[in-house]
């Protein structure tokens, strides 16, 4: 039976002792004890038990005490159990009153004498399962305490006498307490002197005159009689006595030299030595076989009493009592025997078990003397119920093999020794419960990928359930190493895998009870990023990340942040810390005192990640301390001080700076560097100047930057000496012809060394070896010396003096007298030309009266070799050449053709670069030195060479049909030379192969276009345009196009009303010839008729319809012959016309107004009409025919080589074209929107109106120009009325 006992108790390891209601009393006390008895059963909280019975268990029970009245005897016996037991009584041996049910508890009957129910008494309750027993109580009776009536006692004795007052109370089996009190019921103060003994009675070590009194009376309280009897007073009469001299202490208590004490374990005894002697004796305490301090003996009651409140073994041995004064002591030994009454050691336990289990019940008991221990079944002796083999008992070990249930008794272990007997109750439940499964069905267990989990399956019953496990396949679960099955039931699973997800069953064998628990897996949490090792700048914010990764479906996962083990407690943003979602901690204003290593763990409810960082906070360095001067010399000292703190970045370096404050006024002192000191030293030598003042401070330098300068040294001032050096720079600075300026850097007043400090300066003629040396005193720079001719050579020094002399001897300078300018230009200019290069070479300039600082080259282009070949065919003479010189000089172009090129030094020749070609131009040299230029060279002429000239200025192109096109372009910019001609290259762009380059040649330099027939409408072709010269031919302007077709009027037009204004716009075709078309229109209302716009050109992609009433509806229409291409029906914003008020409309001054207004509007009809009459054009088809007209003209013979530009055309059609009178009538603006090409960018205003600009019509660069009006190669079309745009508008449409 011992290996299913072990199993079912490792079965149910981890149960509850506890039971439901019906059994938390019963076993109640077994919680008391957390050893488990092998075998016993022990019911779970969760298990649900039915009503079952119990054996009695006692929960109050009686005690032997003394009744002094009927109502004190009370002997309560209480007990549960189910049956409710019934109680009985045994008194004296014998069965005492009837059977009690409910209650035990024993009271007197007032008719029985009380003297009846003195004796001994046991309790028993049963009921079916068994019956438990009380101890044996006594119950003495008493008549309540009489005081016998007694005498007053009178005592006298003489002052400095011991005396003892007695005190005899009745005798009790209940001892009183003793009160020493007088007559109104107050305490006699008690002292070392005055005193209550053990006995009561009331000590006096000697007596004093105070002590005299009638009226010291004993009181004895009974408590358990509940009654106070004082005894008869005591009169005391102290006498004086003239014999008062001291007494050796003698022990009024107790008596003898040595006193027996024998106490039970746990009680409490007091040891007393009460002694008397003149003055009062002190008593001292001591333990003859050990210390007083090991006891837990306690001094009380002036030290007369040493009191145990409970005693035990280690209190047992010799002790001693010492009572001493100043004539002597006496002392009094006590041996102490301590003995105990029996008391448990172990106790067994009221369990339930299964049947055929084994049980052992084990009560142990100590006491002096060793008790013996007895055994009983339901109140009875063992030895008195019949023999069981089963059964068997050692000393105090009961043992019953294969219980039954039969067994089940309350069992009462005994122990008794000569200082009494206690009892103890135990009961034996054998019991069979069914089984059940304690866990919850339908758990959901949750555990990280990689971690271990336990599936609970606890049951209970007994005999013990068998559990097994099932998984949702067919696989054994026990097969897996990695499952096991522990003896509670519990399924444990280890390095769990997303594989393991899902439904496990656990269920009882034989039974259909089961429960299922379900089991997710998660995804561990990962640190991706760790916090780093930062390294922050003081002040700065510091930050370590924390980036992790959590499965998606925890949600709950708070972020800590440790410093130093320390959380660390978000603030607001503006504060110190802050933690952002992804884990990042912000350390915002970081101090030294911020590091520190810090760690960031992430937590969530099945895992926890930790990762760990620190922060270093550097900083420039503090700034050093304790400056020291030492080694003081005139010209040198120690400097030495203290590092500051480094702040985590070690000290490079430190600066020592100097301050000198004798020569600089106070405003003005600074701080200059004096020396820099590497880091690992802490002092300096410092060289010093005389004569100066200083003081001294040092700044600590590490990789992050300086320190603040320390607290300055104290001052230190040198003594004065000679000067030690001279000053530099010594030169000559002459502006002034004939005068020599001696100049020099002036030395720093530190380096004057002593008082009274000049310069000593020093010249003669250099060349003249017998010179003599010339002397001057001077206290500042410059010194001058006159007369002494134009640039004439010296030498020159200077030196330091003051008052204690001068300095070291200087060496001579070579300085010059002042310049004048030069004399004589430089002659012998010659030139060589080079394309547009001329090298230019010139003989030395003479007597150039000071220093050469080298020549300047001035170049003027004169103009064209073609304009001079004109000038000398007699259109123009000589007069007329000099005054167009004249204005080309004044204009700004001849300034950029004039250049002057500066060659420094004594260098004869230069290479005058970036000329212009086929040009003429005119030169001339200039020497210059620092007082300026001398005279100009002869000018002297050379000519350039003619070359390639530059591309067409512009290339425009117009397609008079499908099949042609004619080219137009304008004649270089730059013709380099005589302009001979053109060649005209274009090339069909084909996809699968090259097509054939034509070429036309044009030898006539005054054609400016060209006719190109027999092209493919369906091609475009890349077009150029090249100019020639005798030079060769220069480069092309290039142009990509295309044929038109023809035009016609617009069939997609959006129109945005205004108030009197219809603004139309629509998207001109891509390769359509523009088209002249008409807008008719009729207003909707009576008196309405067809009106027709002015003509509208196709490309101009927008037109606004005006003069039209505000709030009318209108209906448009475009003709294109016969047939109707566009038509709508639209109303122009703004209230319906209404007529004026009859009064208003009648007042005389507003008629007269407004017939003025209709006479001027007349006038300005008439006008239009006039103006139209004289031709029927359009403000665009007068501006192309002036632009034709302008283009047919004949080029004049002084005009060959000058082309007009475009901007020259474009001022003249401005000057040509003026504002219409008609500007603002229902026709629209005679500066029509096709001048500014087909397509254009529109804007309007709420209320309609228009207010864009047309789109990107800037100036053409030279060379590519863009094309006719419709080309369909340009983003943004050209502008529309190209030179030939006259020929195609005049075609019938």
């Amino acid at each position: 039976m011992c290996v299913p006992q072990r199993w079912w108790m490792c079965y149910r390891g981890l149960c509850s002792p506890a039971l439901p209601l019906l059994f938390l009393i019963p076993l109640s006390f077994l919680s008391s004890t957390p050893l488990l008895v092998q075998g016993a059963i022990h019911i779970p909280k969760e298990y649900k038990v039915p009503n079952m019975s119990q054996p009695p268990v006692l929960i109050e029970m009686p005690t032997s005490y003394t009744a002094f009245s009927q109502e004190d005897f009370n002997l309560p016996c209480e007990a549960t159990g189910n049956p409710i037991p019934t109680f009985r009584w045994v008194k004296d041996g014998e069965t005492f009153g009837a059977e009690l049910k409910g209650s035990g508890t024993l009271r007197a009957d007032e008719e029985e004498p009380l003297n009846s129910y003195e004796g001994s008494y046991r309790c028993y309750a049963s009921n079916t399962l068994g019956t438990a027993m009380t101890q044996t109580v006594k119950v003495i009776v008493e008549s309540q305490p009489v005081l016998l009536k007694q005498q007053k006692i009178y005592k006298t004795a003489y002052e400095g006498n011991s005396m003892i007052l007695s005190c005899n109370p009745p005798e009790s089996s209940t001892l009183p307490h003793i009160h020493w009190m007088d007559k109104k019921m107050v305490h006699i103060k008690q002292s070392d002197r005055v005193m209550v003994g053990l006995d009561g009675k009331l000590y006096f070590s000697n007596l004093i005159k105070s002590d005299s009194r009638d009226d010291y009376i004993c009181n004895a309280q009974y408590a358990a009689a509940r009654t106070i009897l004082p005894e008869t007073a005591v009169n005391l009469t102290v006498m004086p006595s003239n014999d008062v001299h001291g007494k050796k202490p003698h022990l009024l208590h107790p008596s003898g030299s040595h006193t027996p004490v024998l106490s039970l374990k746990g009680h409490s005894v007091t040891l007393e030595c009460i002694p008397k002697g003149l003055p009062t004796p002190k008593v001292e305490w001591k333990k003859m076989d050990g210390s007083l301090h090991e006891t837990s003996g306690e001094l009380d009651n002036y030290d007369r009493w040493l009191h145990f409140d409970s005693i035990s073994e280690n209190d047992d041995g010799e002790y001693e009592c010492k009572a001493f004064n100043s004539h002597g002591f006496t002392t009094h030994s006590f041996t102490v025997t301590v003995e105990a009454a029996p008391y448990w050691v172990k106790e067994p336990q009221s369990l339930l078990y299964a049947p055929g289990e084994t049980v052992r019940l084990d009560c142990q008991a100590e006491g002096i003397p060793t008790p013996t221990i007895t055994w009983s079944i339901n109140g009875q002796l063992i030895t008195e119920v019949d023999d069981d083999p089963r059964r068997s008992v050692s000393g105090g070990v009961l043992w019953l093999k294969d219980v039954e249930f039969a067994d089940t008794a309350v069992y009462q272990c005994e122990a008794s020794n000569k200082h009494g007997s206690i009892l103890l109750n135990t009961y034996l439940h054998v019991v069979e419960l069914s089984p059940q499964i304690l866990s919850s069905d339908g758990m959901v267990y949750r555990v990280i990928e990689g971690g271990e989990i336990k599936l609970h399956c606890e049951s209970f019953g007994s005999p013990r359930p068998h559990v097994t496990w099932e998984g949702e396949d067919t696989v054994p679960l026990l097969s897996d190493p990695r499952i096991s099955l522990l003896t509670s039931g519990t399924l444990e699973l280890s390095h769990v895998s997303h594989d393991d997800s899902g439904a496990y069953t656990c269920s009882i064998k034989h039974t259909n009870i089961s429960i299922t628990a379900h089991l997710e897996v998660f995804n561990r949490t990962v640190i991706l990023t760790s916090p780093q090792h930062v390294r922050a700048l003081r002040g700065t914010s510091a930050l370590l990340d924390c980036h992790f990764y959590k499965d998606p479906q925890l949600f709950n996962y708070p972020i800590v942040w440790r410093r130093d083990g320390h959380k660390l407690q978000e603030s607001s943003p503006d504060d110190k810390y802050t933690i952002f979602e992804n884990g990042t901690l912000k350390v915002t204003d970081v101090q030294s005192s911020d590091t520190a290593p810090y760690s960031c763990e992430v937590m969530t409810d099945l895992d926890h990640v930790k990762a760990s960082g620190s922060i270093t906070v550097v900083a420039p360095p503090d700034p050093p301390k304790a400056l020291a001067l030492s080694d003081v010399d005139h010209r040198s000292l120690s400097l030495s001080w203290i590092p500051g703190h480094s702040h985590n970045s070690p000290i490079i370096e430190f600066i020592v700076e100097a301050r000198e404050e004798q020569h600089t006024e106070e405003g003005k002192w600074r701080w200059e560097e004096w020396k820099r000191v590497p880091g690992d030293f802490n002092h300096q030598q410092l060289s010093l100047h005389p004569y100066c003042t200083y003081r001294f401070r040092v700044i600590a330098v590490n990789e992050i930057g300086r320190s603040d300068p320390s607290i300055p040294s104290g001052y230190h001032s040198t003594p004065p000496a000679v000067p030690d050096s001279n000053p530099s720079g010594v030169r000559s600075d002459s502006t002034d012809p004939k005068t020599l300026k001696i100049t020099w850097d002036e030395m720093d007043r530190r380096s004057h060394n002593g008082k009274r400090f000049q310069y000593k300066v020093s010249w003669r003629e250099a060349g003249s070896k017998n010179a003599h040396w010339n002397h001057g005193y001077i206290e500042s720079p410059p010194f001058l010396v006159n007369n002494t001719g134009t640039y004439t050579p010296f030498e020159i020094k200077v030196q330091a003096v003051n008052s204690l002399g001068e300095g070291p001897a200087p060496d001579p300078e070579i300085g010059h007298s002042g310049e004048d300018n030069p004399q004589e230009a430089p002659t012998g200019v010659e030139s060589t030309v080079m394309n547009r290069t001329v090298r230019v070479k010139w003989k030395e300039a003479q007597n150039v009266r000071g220093l050469l600082l080298g020549y300047k080259i001035y170049v003027r282009r004169l103009g064209s070799l073609g304009e001079r070949v004109r000038r000398s065919l007699g259109k123009l003479h000589h007069k007329e050449e000099k005054e167009e010189r004249l204005d080309r000089g004044k204009s700004k172009e001849q300034a950029k053709d004039s250049r002057v090129v500066v060659v420094h030094g004594n260098r004869t020749s230069e290479e005058v670069t970036g000329l212009k070609l086929y040009s003429r131009y005119e030169l001339f040299i200039t020497a210059f030195n620092s007082k300026g230029e001398g005279p100009h060279s002869t000018p002297h002429r050379f000519n350039t060479s003619e070359g390639v000239p530059g591309p067409p200025a512009s290339l425009t192109f117009d397609s008079p049909s499908e099949n042609s096109l004619i080219l137009y372009w304008t004649p270089p910019v730059e013709t380099n030379g005589i302009l001979l001609g053109y060649m005209v290259q274009y090339q069909q762009e084909v996809e699968s192969r090259d097509s054939l380059l034509q070429m036309q040649m044009i030898s006539d330099p005054s054609v400016t276009h060209i006719v190109l027939d027999q092209l493919d409408p369906n091609s475009y072709y890349n077009f150029k345009v090249i100019a020639r010269t005798a030079a060769g031919d220069g480069p092309p302007i290039t142009q990509r196009g295309a044929t038109l077709f023809d035009g016609v009027p617009p069939s997609n037009i959006t129109i945005v009303p205004s108030n009197t204004s219809l603004n139309l716009t629509w998207a001109p075709g891509e390769r359509h010839r523009n088209h002249g078309f008409r807008i008719r229109y009729l207003r909707k209302s009576a008196g309405g008729r067809w009106e027709e716009s002015e003509i509208v050109n196709s490309t101009q992609g927008f037109y606004s319809l005006t003069g039209l009433q505000q709030g009318t509806q209108y209906h448009l229409m475009i003709m294109h012959g016969n047939y109707t291409e566009w038509e709508d029906v639209t109303r122009t914003r703004g209230p319906v016309p209404s007529e004026m008020p009859a009064g208003f409309a009648t007042q005389g001054w507003l008629i007269g107004l407004i017939s003025a207004i209709v006479l001027l509007v007349l006038i300005l009809l008439i006008l239009c009409l006039i103006k139209r009459s004289k031709g029927g054009k359009y403000a665009v088809k007068d501006k192309e025919d002036k632009e034709v007209d302008s283009e047919a003209r004949p080029m004049k013979d002084e005009a060959f080589g000058e082309y007009r530009s475009l901007e020259s055309d474009g001022d003249e059609k401005r000057s040509d074209s003026q504002p219409s009178l008609c500007g603002d009538s229902k026709l629209g603006s005679e500066d029509s929107l096709a001048e500014y090409g087909d397509s254009v960018d529109i804007q309007f205003n709420e209320d309609g109106s228009f207010i864009g600009q047309y789109s990107g019509r800037g100036p053409v660069p030279h060379g590519n120009e863009s094309s006719g009006p419709a080309s369909p190669v340009n983003a943004v079309p050209p502008p529309p009325v190209a030179p030939s745009m006259s020929s195609i508008l005049n075609r019938p449409s």
